[in-house]
Formats: structure tokens, sequence, C-alpha cells
């Protein structure tokens, strides 16, 4: 897979040293020298400005499968996932997201396939660690508004002990996994949900609250539309 970074600061080298790793071909491009210098040698390397159509062009974006805008302006970011779907029809595109408020504009209007916004990742690896029966958001993915969500099931539950296969979930609700005494566990419709099971699924916004409120019953206020 060819993978084009732009935004050569930590973010993009740490990506960059991952995918690399991974056995994928990296270029990073920034526009800042003092960037550039700072090295990985298996990655190519272009000293440019990632707005620039020209520079995009020299960068190989027609013949690249990824292209991640990681730099810290949300409007560079931006402007770069719209120029990659839009003038070089790039199938994939991933954006960094630095202020939470610019969150909403990270959608497929603007080209953007994934929005990773680090606060948010913050808040649900915090929520996660801490909360028994609330339904927490980890990753939404922009295309089809699908949603990650987990919950930890309480004692409680009027689901606790019970068949996956028995369970009708809400709407186009797919559980994906189960995390029981750190271990995964890929559920089968005879596996059953005990207490204190950490069930991952995949749904969308809308069906959120109705999940968390079968799955975990109490008083909570309806989530805001994002």
């Amino acid at each position: 897979m060819r993978v084009v970074i732009a935004g050569a600061g930590s973010v993009g080298r740490s990506i960059a040293r991952e995918l690399l790793h991974n056995g994928h071909q990296v270029l990073l491009m920034d526009k800042e020298r003092k960037e550039i210098q700072s090295r990985i040698p298996e990655a190519s390397w272009l000293l440019a400005d990632a707005c620039e159509i020209t520079a995009l062009h020299e960068a190989g974006l027609a013949e690249c499968d990824v292209v991640v805008a990681a730099t810290g302006d949300d409007k560079v970011n931006l402007v770069v996932s719209l120029l990659a779907k839009t003038e070089f029809g790039v199938p994939r595109t991933v954006a960094r997201v630095n202020n939470p408020k610019n969150e909403w504009m990270f959608d497929e209007a603007w080209g953007v396939d994934v929005a990773v916004s680090t606060p948010r990742l913050m808040t649900a690896l915090v929520e996660e660690a801490v909360s028994v029966g609330d339904l927490v958001r980890i990753f939404q993915f922009q295309q089809g508004q699908a949603t990650m969500v987990e919950l930890t099931l309480p004692a409680d539950s009027p689901y606790a002990g019970k068949r996956a296969g028995d369970v009708a979930f809400p709407g186009e609700t797919v559980l994906v996994g189960i995390i029981r005494e750190d271990h995964p566990i890929a559920p089968s419709r005879d596996d059953s949900l005990e207490p204190h099971d950490e069930l991952l699924f995949i749904t969308t916004p809308e069906f959120e609250d109705e999940l968390e409120a079968m799955l975990s019953p109490g008083d909570r206020q309806p989530r805001a539309a994002d």
C-alpha cells in the first residue's frame, strides 16, 4: 500500500514509522524544512505545501492508496482531504482533527473518509476505563455514519447470562467482540453475555441510546447530535 502523509510533525512521523514497520510505502510532505530534516530513512520526503495542486501532483497522489492529513492546522487537513478526493480520486482519506469544535466539518462533503479526533479518543478511553453500564463511543466512521461503541455489561442487566443469538439488538447494531477477563472473544450465537463483559458493537448514532437503555436500564440524558 502506498500512503502519502501531509504533515511531517511528531504525529505524521509516528504514523509513518508504524506504516513502514508494517511494510507499506510512505511519502511524507511538509512545507517546513525543519520538519523534513527530521529524517526517517525508509520514507520518501517532499518539501512542499500540501495545499498546492502542483505539490500533490509531484507527490503522486493519483497513484497512492491512502492520504493522511496530519498537520496541526484543521484548515489544511480539510483542504488536503478535499483535493485528494476530488482532484486525484484517492480511495481513502484520513484526517486529523485538532480542535473538537471543527469536528462537524470533517465528513465526506470535505472528502474525509475517517476523521481522527485526539480529544474524543482520549475521552472515550477514560470513560471506557472507568464506566460500567454506560455506552462509550470509541470511533465514528464518516462514510455511512457508523460508529464503534463499547459497553461494560452491568451485573443487573436483564441480558446478563443470555445467549448472544437470543438477543435482538436494535436497528442495524452488530455485536462484533467480547472482552472477558482481558481476553478477546469473537462472539457466536451460542456465546453468553456475562456480567462485566466489555461488549463491542458496530451501530449508528440513532440507535446508541436505545442500545444503552436496553442493556443497562437507568435514567440518562439522551445524547446530543454531533
